[in-house]
């Protein structure tokens, strides 16, 4: 018997999706292209280390429900992020001192006014004026935590991220102990319960869908499956889905096509880019740096002026010897094509540099390095998602249900301002359900 509703999908929304669809008595099914659930949420297991070591998602940022309520009733540990932020600057390490200027530029950003970039909103608010280094970090702050180039990025967004994360305080962040993939058995020990299957290495080739039914073509070990159900969630990232909707001679595609508000939709969206290398180490090497009488030892962020690795964060409070390089939107793009090998050695290359050691001496505290290529990775084809300039309402139009039958939830389609965040896939993945139950 097929399903009620076939989950193209098994990330955070899909999985999310599936369970209060189950919860509903719905007969749910699950299609996922990778041999693992998760998504763009990948946890590691460093055994040396006794820590997990995350290659996707790490951080909960504020207290958002769709997050706390399953931590809290499953008792899980969390850890806040604290500690000193330091600054590197033409090799020279410091406490950082920008934060408030950063603060002062970004809260002249408004969306009464007419749509524009956030390199043509500090061209036009502080042109003539204003501190040039306060700028320049500001436009690193946006690129940076959003993935995002700043010549495209919707300051109407921004504004709308900015007023969605004071209201769940998402200027603080808190590590899972055993990172996330302790929530995610959580959801999955759920749909094992409510016999819910979730078939993994099965890509899906086709998506054929009218009014009354959907059937999806798909390619697994098994040979070619066809899926049939009369609704199908759609969950795939934003990368996968525009790969599909607008390149019609791609692997996956819609038949018939979708209709072009959704086209016009994906064209306003846009994918950021990251590379993030952690890289873990038999101690913890900063804490023996002294600088003007301080040691590195309770560092938790390390920004500097590198091209290649600008961004390192420490697992503080945890004392584990673990630090996570990040490049994101065109830091991302200089590290393009390297093969694994050679994104982990820029990483002790930058590190070494902003930390003013050798790199012969980092590599010999060297235990072990994580990275995973998220921009090349064909079931994700980039990070997370950011609006462009003139994009206000893309993702409430690309994650509107189609004739009661094709329905979309991911972090792309989230309309709360979360989007970019796995609170914001779990809510879209709730809303999706939520109009699934309501259209039987």
């Amino acid at each position: 018997m097929p399903p009620d509703v076939l989950i193209l999908g098994a990330g955070f929304a899909g999985l999310s999706a599936a369970i209060d669809l189950a919860r509903a008595g719905l007969r749910v099914e699950i299609i996922e292209a990778r041999d693992r659930i998760g998504g763009r949420v990948f946890t590691q297991f460093d055994s040396s280390l006794n820590h997990s070591v995350e290659l996707g998602a790490e951080f909960v940022h504020g207290l958002a429900p769709e997050i706390w309520l399953p931590m809290q009733e499953h008792n899980l540990a969390v850890s806040e992020l604290e500690g000193d932020f330091w600054c590197s600057t033409a090799g020279k390490l410091a406490r950082c001192n920008f934060f408030k200027e950063v603060e002062q530029i970004l809260s002249k950003m408004n969306d009464k006014s007419p749509d524009q970039s956030f390199l043509d909103f500090l061209a036009k608010r502080f042109g003539g004026s204003g501190d040039e280094e306060s700028k320049r970090h500001a436009i690193a702050y946006v690129s940076g935590f959003n993935a995002a180039n700043p010549a495209d990025v919707s300051v109407h967004w921004l504004v709308h991220q900015q007023k969605a994360e004071e209201q769940i305080q998402g200027d603080r962040a808190f590590h899972i102990k055993g990172g996330y993939q302790t929530l995610l058995d959580i959801l999955s020990t759920e749909l094992a319960t409510r016999e819910t299957p979730v078939r993994l290495s099965t890509k899906v080739r086709q998506i054929h869908w009218n009014p009354k039914a959907v059937e999806v073509l798909a390619q697994s070990a098994r040979g070619h499956e066809t899926f049939t159900t009369p609704r199908a969630l759609v969950t795939l990232p934003l990368g996968v889905l525009q790969e599909a909707a607008l390149n019609h001679d791609g692997d996956l595609r819609f038949e018939p096509g979708l209709p072009e508000e959704k086209l016009a939709a994906l064209q306003k969206l846009a994918m950021g880019k990251v590379v993030r290398v952690a890289l873990c180490f038999r101690r913890r090497l900063w804490e023996s740096i002294r600088v003007d009488g301080q040691t590195l030892a309770r560092m938790s962020f390390l920004f500097s002026d590198d091209e290649t690795f600008p961004t390192w964060w420490t697992q503080s409070p945890d004392p584990v010897p673990v630090i996570t390089g990040w490049a994101a939107a065109r830091y991302a793009d200089s590290l393009s094509g390297m093969t694994d090998g050679r994104v982990v050695d820029k990483a002790i290359e930058s590190l070494a540099a902003v930390l003013g050691q050798t790199k012969a001496s980092l590599q010999s505290e060297l235990v072990a390095a994580y990275f995973h290529d998220w921009n090349s990775d064909p079931f994700s084809l980039g990070a997370y998602s950011y609006v462009k300039v003139g994009g206000e309402g893309c993702q409430r139009t690309l994650g509107a249900p189609l004739e009661n039958t094709l329905f979309f939830a991911g972090e792309a389609t989230d309309i709360s301002g979360n989007n970019g965040t796995v609170h914001g896939a779990i809510a879209s993945g709730k809303r999706a359900a939520q109009e699934i139950i309501s259209a039987q």
